[in-house]
C-alpha cells in the first residue's frame, strides 16, 4: 500500500503543485486548507507524514503541531514556511517537528526531504518491532506461585551489586532470569553478555573470557577484548560454570577477587567493573566433594541463590506459555496463529517435560508449521510426543518424519500432512467420507490434499 502524506497550507496553489508531484511519484495525497480541518483529518486517518505551513488564519502551524504531538508524539511532520527565521525554526524543531523547509517550494528539495522522512519513520518502526520481538523473547512468563516467588528473587537481588548462582534444570530459562536481574539492576544500560562455558573448548575459554594480544598463540593474528572487558560496567553471565575446568576457575576467581586482569600473551592489567551471574544443572556441592569445582570459586559466586523451577512445578502457566510461544513463533516464520484445543492443553499440562521450558517452546513451534489446520488438537501433540525415541510405540513413519531434514518449510509441512493423512485414511481403511469426519473437512477438500500429495488410495501390503 503506497504511503500517504497529509499536506496542510492555505494557499490553494501549493495545495494543487505539492499535490501532483507527491502523486506522480506514488504517494497517496490527503489536503487540508486549516491546522483544525488537519487535526479532524489526522484523527480519522492518521497520515505517514504530514507537510504543514505555519502561518495560516484561525490556527498557525505551531499551534497545530502543539495539538498533533498532544494526539500522537511520534508523529512525523515537517513545517514549511515562506516567512522563515531562525528563531521560528528553531522553535518547530523544538516543538517536535522532523524537518523545517523554507517557500519557495523547490520540488526536487520536497522529494528529498519527504523520502528522508519516510526512511526514518519505517527505521524507527522497524527499531520498535525488533525491541518488542526481543523483549517478548526475553520475557519471563508465568503467574504460579513458583514464578511468583521467582520474581520477588528477581526484584530482590537486582538492585544490588551481589553475584548470583542460578541453579537448575536444562531448558529451565537461567539466561532469562539473569537478563531480568541485569534489567532490575542499576546496570539496565550497559552490556549483557552471555558466555555458554559449556560450548567452549578448553584451549580457547580463556582467551574467550580474558582476550588476547596479537601473536600471543598461533592463530591470535588481532588483538581481542574479552568477554570480562566487554561486559565492563555491566553484567557477564557465566552459563553451565560447572563445566569449567580448575585451571580456568582459578583465573576466574582472581578476576572476581581483583576486578582487574591481563589479557592473554599482555602485560597490561586491566581494570573492570562487571557484576557476575553464574548458572549450573549440575550440584555443585557435590562437584566440589568430587573435586571438580573450588570451593573457593563457589563461595564467592554462591551470594545471592536462585533456584529456577522446571516446568513440571508450575502446570498452571503451560497456557500462558503456550499461547506467548504460539504468538512469538507465528511472528518469526510468517505465520497465521492457531488455537488449541482445551484437550490439547490438558496434554501438555499432564506431561512430563524433561527438557522444560525449551522443549515445549520447540514444540508449539513445530506444530505451528506443521499442523494443516486452525486449531491444534491433543491428537496433533500426542502423535509428536509419542514420536520421541524415548517413547515406546513410535511409528516408524513418525520416527522417519521427526528424523528427515527439508529444504524448505513447504516440504515440511507437505511431508507431515502427507503422513497424517494416509495415518487417517488407514484407521479408516482407507474410507474418504469417514476420514474427512475424522480429520473436520469437506471430503471435496480432501480428494484435493490426496491428489496433490501423491497419497495412494489403496493399503499397504
Amino acid at each position: 500500500m503506497a504511503e500517504s502524506i497529509l499536506i496542510v497550507d492555505d494557499e490553494p496553489g501549493i495545495l494543487s503543485s505539492v499535490s501532483k508531484i507527491l502523486e506522480d511519484e506514488g504517494y497517496q495525497v490527503m489536503t487540508a486548507k486549516s491546522g483544525v480541518e488537519a487535526l479532524k483529518m489526522i484523527a480519522a486517518e492518521p497520515p505517514d507524514l504530514v507537510l504543514l505551513d505555519i502561518w495560516m488564519p484561525e490556527m498557525d502551524g505551531l499551534e497545530t503541531l502543539k495539538k498533533i504531538r498532544e494526539q500522537a508524539p511520534k508523529f512525523q511532520v515537517m513545517m514549511m514556511s515562506g516567512h522563515g527565521s531562525i528563531e521560528t525554526a528553531v522553535k518547530a524543531i523544538k516543538l517536535g517537528a522532523y524537518d523545517y523547509i523554507e517557500k519557495p517550494l523547490s520540488l526536487d528539495n520536497i522529494m528529498l526531504r519527504v523520502r528522508h522522512a519516510l526512511d526514518q519513520r519505517r527505521l524507527e518502526e522497524e527499531n520498535l518491532k525488533l525491541r518488542t520481538t526481543v523483549a517478548r523473547r526475553f520475557e519471563l512468563v508465568g503467574e504460579s506461585p513458583a514464578m511468583q516467588k521467582l520474581r520477588q528473587l528477581i526484584e530482590t537481588a537486582g538492585p544490588t551489586t551481589g553475584r548470583v548462582l542460578l541453579a537448575g534444570e536444562n531448558g529451565t530459562g537461567k539466561e532469562l532470569v539473569a537478563r531480568a536481574i541485569h534489567m532490575a539492576s542499576p546496570r539496565r544500560g550497559k552490556p549483557f553478555i552471555a558466555v555458554n562455558c559449556a560450548a567452549i573448548p578448553e584451549t580457547l575459554i580463556e582467551s574467550e573470557l580474558l582476550g588476547h594480544e596479537r601473536g600471543a598463540f598461533t592463530g591470535a593474528t588481532t588483538q581481542k577484548r574479552g568477554q570480562f572487558e566487554q561486559a565492563d560496567g555491566g553484567t557477564l553471565f557465566l552459563d553451565e560454570i560447572g563445566d569449567m575446568s580448575l585451571s580456568t576457575q582459578a583465573k576466574v576467581l582472581r578476576v572476581l577477587q581483583e576486578q582487574q586482569f591481563m589479557r592473554v600473551g599482555g602485560n597490561k592489567l586491566i581494570k573492570v567493573d562487571v557484576r557476575v551471574i553464574a548458572a549450573s544443572n549440575k550440584n555443585l556441592a557435590k562437584e566440589i566433594e568430587k573435586g571438580h569445582f573450588r570451593e573457593d570459586l563457589f563461595y564467592r559466586l554462591n551470594v545471592l541463590p536462585i533456584e529456577v523451577p522446571p516446568l513440571r512445578e508450575r502446570r498452571e502457566d503451560i497456557p500462558l506459555l503456550v499461547e506467548h510461544f504460539l504468538h512469538m513463533a507465528a511472528d518469526e516464520q510468517g505465520l497465521k496463529l492457531k488455537e488449541v484445543a482445551p484437550d490439547a492443553l490438558a496434554v501438555l499440562q499432564h506431561y512430563e517435560w524433561p527438557g522444560n521450558i525449551r522443549e515445549l517452546r520447540n514444540l508449539i513451534e513445530r506444530l505451528l508449521i506443521m499442523v494443516p489446520g486452525p486449531v491444534i488438537e491433543a491428537s496433533h501433540i500426542e502423535g509428536v510426543l509419542q514420536a520421541k525415541p524415548a517413547a515406546a510405540g513410535a511409528t516408524a513413519g513418525a520416527a522417519a518424519l521427526a528424523a528427515q531434514a527439508y529444504d524448505s518449510l513447504k516440504d515440511a509441512r507437505n511431508a507431515f500432512e502427507r503422513d497424517y493423512i494416509a495415518r487417517k485414511l488407514r484407521e479408516h481403511n482407507w474410507n474418504v467420507s469417514r476420514t474427512a469426519d475424522d480429520l473436520k473437512i469437506e471430503r471435496s477438500h480432501l480428494h484435493r490434499k490426496i491428489k496433490l500429495l501423491n497419497i495412494e488410495l489403496r493399503p499397504e501390503h
